[in-house]
Order: structure tokens, then C-alpha cells, then sequence
């Protein structure tokens, strides 16, 4: 049997850490972080246990790049959803409501990954990370930013701070309102992106012009 090519082991590293990736975003939000470990992420994946720590130094490293894909994933779905838009108001709109649905729909890991990221070992750069960058640095863009090196980083200090207020405990704000509160910040309509039923809360909310005729 001949040797596999570079090629071949690089697709097979890349399945085998997206497989762990997966295998810790499904055992967090099943369990929770302390009760998962690692060789439990391991078994998940049908991976060596070794395998684990060859990739990610530890256990809140590899959380935070496993949530970091599925920020990803998430973002680029919303962003490819059909009817595809390349309208920067749009995108920026689908945006923030994919990361306000993480928040929804993925309580418990949203909040270990927020709660990591305050801890010693801080904001993991990693590719998963570099990605989901990448995707926000493109909808500022699209958006019409003049300066994405300083808008890029406020969006996303923004979104965190959503995300994190959707999810404290005992004092959680609704996320109707933070959406609002968003899109106002960045003059988008109500009607943009994937709107809550019910319509904006509150006072009058701009809306998109009506069509000419």
C-alpha cells in the first residue's frame, strides 16, 4: 500500500479536529462544561484521547474554538440564507441576529464560553476564531465602514455585550430590546434581517420606505 499523500493527512487532521469541534459543542450543551471532559469529548468524536491535546492545550481552549465554528457556521448560514443578499444593511442586519440567536437557542454554551473568555487564560485566537473574524470584518464592510480596523472591534464588543445580557442570570434583558437598541445604533430597520414576531417594543421604530407608485 503506497503512502498517503500531504494532501490526503491534512484532510484527515482537519475532519478529525472538526469531528472534536463538534463532539464539545454537543457534550457542553448537553452537560455543561464541568461535567464533560475530555476524553468524553474523545469518545464523542470516535477520536484517541491523545488526540484531544495534540490539537488544543486544554479543555477551555478547545471549548472556546468549538464554539468560535459554530459562531461561524451559524453567521455564514444567516449570511447565505436565501433570499441571498449583498446588501451591506442587510447582511449587518442577519448578523446581529444570528449571534442574538445563539444566545437564544444555545443557552448554556453561550454562557460558558462568555464566562471563559473573562478567566486567566482570555480570548483564544485560533482558526475558527480567524474565520468568524473574517465573516464580521466582511459585513462591516459591505455595511460601508470607513475604518473597519476600529468598526470591526466595536461590533464585536457589541454583540458580546448582547449576548451576555441576554444571559445573565437573574437580570436578563428581553432580546427584543437589545435588538432595537442594536439597530438603532447602526440606523437599520425593524423589517431588515429576521425579525422577532411581534414587531419592535417600545416606541415608534423606523421602517423601510414604502415602494415608489
Amino acid at each position: 500500500m503506497s503512502p498517503r499523500s500531504a494532501s490526503v493527512n491534512e484532510e484527515l487532521r482537519r475532519r478529525s479536529r472538526e469531528r472534536l469541534l463538534q463532539a464539545t459543542v454537543e457534550l457542553v450543551a448537553e452537560r455543561g462544561y464541568e461535567a464533560t471532559t475530555l476524553g468524553d469529548i474523545a469518545d464523542r468524536a470516535g477520536a484517541a484521547r491523545g488526540l484531544v491535546s495534540y490539537y488544543f492545550p486544554g479543555k477551555r481552549q478547545l471549548l472556546q474554538s468549538a464554539v468560535h465554528r459554530l459562531m461561524h457556521l451559524t453567521l455564514d448560514a444567516a449570511l447565505e440564507r436565501e433570499p441571498r443578499s449583498d446588501d451591506g444593511r442587510e447582511r449587518l442586519a442577519r448578523a446581529i441576529d444570528a449571534i442574538l440567536g445563539l444566545a437564544r437557542d444555545e443557552p448554556l454554551l453561550m454562557r460558558t464560553h462568555m464566562a471563559g473568555i473573562l478567566q486567566a487564560e482570555g480570548f483564544v485566537r485560533c482558526p475558527e476564531q480567524r474565520r468568524l473574524a473574517e465573516l464580521l470584518r466582511d459585513t462591516v464592510t459591505r455595511y460601508g465602514s470607513a475604518d473597519v480596523d476600529t468598526d470591526y472591534p466595536l461590533l464585536r464588543a457589541l454583540l458580546m455585550g448582547a449576548v451576555v445580557a441576554v444571559l445573565l442570570p437573574g437580570a436578563p434583558m428581553p432580546m427584543a430590546r437589545l435588538r432595537a437598541e442594536l439597530f438603532q445604533r447602526y440606523g437599520l430597520e425593524w423589517e431588515l434581517g429576521f425579525p422577532p414576531e411581534g414587531g419592535p417594543p417600545g416606541a415608534a421604530f423606523p421602517t423601510a420606505d414604502p415602494p415608489a407608485g
